[in-house]
């Protein structure tokens, strides 16, 4: 007799939680950060961003599928996205 793997079911629910909370408190620090950095220079503001992102980016992908840190690192993912966006917004808006 064999036994096939069985595989945990996916806590959706606590793992969306995790990934909105991440989500808003990353698009926020991304945001506040590129904001005061493009006061003291705009091109400031994007180097260190791009720098940010590319320099985590390598750990984040080698993370993706960690049971519990897959939540942690989409909702990061989208909070930087977010937080980018709204710095363009906010970049063209003024």
């Amino acid at each position: 007799m064999s036994y096939s793997p069985q595989h945990d079911a996916t806590p959706w629910g606590a793992g969306l939680t995790v990934a909105v909370m991440v989500a808003l408190l990353a698009a926020t620090a991304v945001f506040a950060f590129g904001r005061a950095l493009a006061e003291v220079h705009p091109l400031l503001a994007v180097a260190v961003n791009l720098i940010a992102a590319g320099g985590a980016a390598p750990t984040a992908w080698r993370w993706r599928w960690t049971p519990v840190t897959r939540w942690v690192i989409g909702g990061g993912a989208a909070g930087v996205l977010l937080g980018w966006i709204a710095l363009l917004i906010n970049g063209i808006a003024v």
